[in-house]
Order: structure tokens, then C-alpha cells, then sequence
């Protein structure tokens, strides 16, 4: 029967460590089980949870790795594993995993501690912290601060809805985005990612800013707000406010077009994910004429919104065909999915509000963005703390595969 054994080297790291202690391991013929490493600020913890084959080995291995530490000035402990408790942990491999996202401009122990107590709450085992943001300067902070990190965890929560509710109760508090979501074979393997436009994309609603070039500015805004909010039928809510846009000229839709402003992020996150091999897609309410203006300025590959009925030149206050609403988005990322032969949860869709909830709810990943409450507590993750290029983090995606992604882009 073979020895079982948990090696625990702490220290200063230097080149060459791995070969050093894996060499010693190497003359015993020792069989590795598991090995895990981290490295924060030049010290290295290294675990290694081995089976030495023959028991008369034990003392050697044990005084070989000992001494090699003492010449390197390095901690190494050393514990004999039970074999019961050894199966245990293989038997546990089947459990489901999840993974938490914390995103904001900054992170504390605070906001770690709070995470951190929900899941002992809901009996989840934290595997390993991820940081996938890059390192932060304290002598030269950064213009747009960003700190990310990311939880493995594995077990099933005991109340899913209390535990989702514990998390927006902390970003309230805390001023942090925290997201979950279960982990499985998709979470690396998502290739489709659809956005809202008003409000995601760009920072205005088209039709509040059409409305106040004809005088019904504050109007169009209140109903747009009842609908966002889901409190009135968009279609209706949508046609009342088409109406109200009659006899604007294609003078007024440009100028709409030259002062359109992009969400913070929004370009950084178009061109790592296209860059990155992603389709991308505008699943919006608003207007055909913006969506366009977006897909050739930030290379969208579908555009799916509303047409605005024109006659010679003037806007009719009608709509030409189908309203794209939320049950219509749904359908449509539906639909794009499968032209690209891809699963429904190999999607990603992003956006604010009650509209964008049937979309949100049937994608791989849902993501609420600087949402209305009603969609906030609907949806498993959102960013409200950042610009739109969290979504990059909260797709696991650490910042120097960003940063290599647009390398050459000028972004």
C-alpha cells in the first residue's frame, strides 16, 4: 500500500524550485495526485499530494525535502494523508462547481470577507481565488480603475435565492459587482455575444434625444421609463413614442449620429471579443439607423431594431414591420445561435432593461448592465461599478489576455 503524502513548500520564489523538489520526488518514483501553485509578490506556495510507492522511502523523502529546503531557505511540511480521508476527497470531484466574479474600481478585505462568509453560509468550499485583473500601481493610479477576482467554488447552495439576495445586499453596501454562475463545459466555450443598444451600448436612449429635437422630450422619457421598468406593454409604450417623433427630417437623425456617445468600455470590449474569434450581435428596441451606424463602427455582425417609417425625407411617426421587443430578442438569439450552430449556452447577452430580461434569461450568461432594478434582481450577474468592458472579467478572461488581444488596435 502506498504512502500518502501533502507537501507544503512556502517561500521566497526563484527559477527552478518545480525542477529542484519534483527531482527529489523523481528518485522514490513518487506518483503525483494533485499539485497547485500560486505566486504573490515573489513567494511561492506549492502543494503537492503525493503517493510514495514504497513505505521504507517515507523517512528518505522526508529528510531529502526537508534539508533541500533548508538550503533554500524555504518552509516544506509535510503530513501523512489517511487513505479514507484520501477517497473521501476523490469522491467529492463530482460536486457542482460555481464561479464568483467580483468587479469594481477597487477591492477590500471587506467585500472579500462578505463574499467569503456567504459561501461558508451556504456550506460552498472555496477551491481557489483567481485575481484577473493586472497589478495596480500605487504610485501611478490608473485613469479607469479596475479590480477583478474571481472564486471557484464547489458544492450546491442551500438557498440559491437567499444566497443571490446576501450578494446584491454587499454590492449595495460595498460599491462592488459580485456575479455567479455555475461552471461548466461552456464557460470557456461561449462564442456568441449579444448587446442591447440604448443605454448599453451608448450612454443615451435615441428616441428621448429624437423627441427633444421636435418639443415632446420629457414626454417620450417618461413612457420610455414606465416601459424600461416594465410597468406598460413595450410595443405600445414603444408606438406612442414613435408618434411623437413625426415630422423630424434626416437632418435631425444625423446630428444624432455625430454626438452619439459610446459606454465607457464599449469599444474595448467590441474589439477583444472580436479579435478574440466572438460573433457579436445588437439586440435593441431602438433604431435601425443607430444600429448600423454601430455595426460599421464597431463591426457587429447582426443588427436586429426597429425601422423608422420615412416619406421623402420626413419621419411619419409609424414603424415599418415587426417591433423588436423583448420576447422578439429572445427569439432572435435563438435564431442566430443556430445559423452559427451553437448552443443556446454558448451565448452571452447583455443588457438594461425589462425588455432585455427574456433574452437574459435564456443566454448561457445573462448580464445585467447599469440595470433598473427589476432587471438587477432578476438577472445572475450584472456591472454597475465599471464600464462595459467588465464583462470581459466577468467571462473570466484575465486583463493580459485582453491586453494581447487588442495589441496593434490603438485602443
Amino acid at each position: 500500500m502506498e504512502d500518502i503524502v501533502l507537501i507544503n513548500i512556502t517561500g521566497r520564489d526563484r527559477p527552478g524550485l518545480n525542477a529542484c523538489f519534483a527531482g527529489i520526488l523523481a528518485r522514490y518514483d513518487v506518483r503525483v495526485l494533485d499539485i497547485g501553485q500560486s505566486v504573490i509578490h515573489e513567494h511561492i506556495s506549492l502543494g503537492i499530494l503525493a503517493a510514495i510507492p514504497c513505505k521504507e522511502d517515507f523517512s528518505a523523502v522526508f529528510k531529502d525535502m526537508l534539508f533541500e529546503g533548508y538550503q533554500l531557505g524555504l518552509k516544506v511540511d509535510i503530513k501523512p494523508v489517511v487513505p479514507d480521508s484520501y477517497e473521501n476527497w476523490v469522491h467529492a470531484q463530482g460536486k457542482e462547481r460555481r464561479i464568483i466574479t467580483i468587479l469594481g474600481p477597487a477591492i477590500s478585505a471587506r467585500q472579500i470577507a462578505a463574499v467569503s462568509s456567504v459561501c461558508a453560509e451556504q456550506c460552498l468550499n472555496i477551491n481557489s481565488i483567481t485575481r484577473l485583473t493586472g497589478r495596480i500601481s500605487l504610485q501611478n493610479p490608473q485613469s479607469r480603475p479596475r479590480a477583478s477576482i474571481q472564486f471557484s467554488v464547489s458544492g450546491t447552495p442551500k438557498q440559491i435565492g437567499k444566497m443571490r439576495g446576501r450578494f446584491m445586499e454587499i454590492s449595495r453596501a460595498t460599491g462592488v459587482d459580485i456575479s455567479f454562475h455555475v461552471d461548466n463545459i461552456y464557460q470557456k466555450n461561449r462564442k456568441l455575444v449579444v448587446f442591447d443598444m440604448d443605454s448599453t451600448l451608448i450612454q443615451s436612449e435615441v428616441i428621448v434625444e429624437l423627441a427633444n429635437r421636435t418639443g415632446a422630450g420629457s414626454q417620450v422619457e417618461q413612457i420610455t421609463k414606465s416601459a424600461m421598468q416594465g410597468q406598460i406593454d413595450f410595443k405600445e409604450s414603444f408606438r406612442q413614442r414613435v408618434a411623437l417623433l413625426k415630422g423630424l427630417t434626416q437632418a435631425d437623425l444625423d446630428h444624432i449620429l455625430q454626438t452619439l456617445p459610446l459606454t465607457d468600455g464599449a469599444a474595448l470590449v467590441t474589439a477583444t471579443l472580436k479579435r478574440l474569434g466572438y460573433k457579436l450581435g445588437i439586440l435593441s428596441g431602438g433604431f435601425t439607423f443607430v444600429g448600423e451606424y454601430l455595426r460599421e463602427k464597431l463591426g457587429f455582425d447582426y443588427v436586429y431594431a426597429n425601422e423608422l417609417d420615412m416619406e421623402n425625407g420626413v419621419v411619419t411617426g409609424r414603424v415599418k414591420g415587426e417591433i423588436v421587443d423583448g420576447e422578439k430578442k429572445a427569439g432572435l438569439l435563438r435564431e442566430i445561435a443556430h445559423n452559427e450552430n451553437l448552443s443556446i449556452q454558448q451565448t452571452i447577452a447583455v443588457g438594461d432593461g425589462a425588455n432585455d430580461l427574456p433574452m437574459i434569461s435564456i443566454a448561457g450568461l445573462g448580464v445585467a448592465f447599469n440595470a433598473k432594478p427589476v432587471v438587477r434582481k432578476k438577472a445572475a450577474s450584472a456591472i454597475s461599478t465599471t464600464g462595459l468592458d467588465g464583462l470581459l472579467y466577468l467571462m473570466g478572461l484575465h486583463e493580459r489576455e485582453i491586453r494581447e488581444s487588442i495589441s496593434g488596435t490603438g485602443i
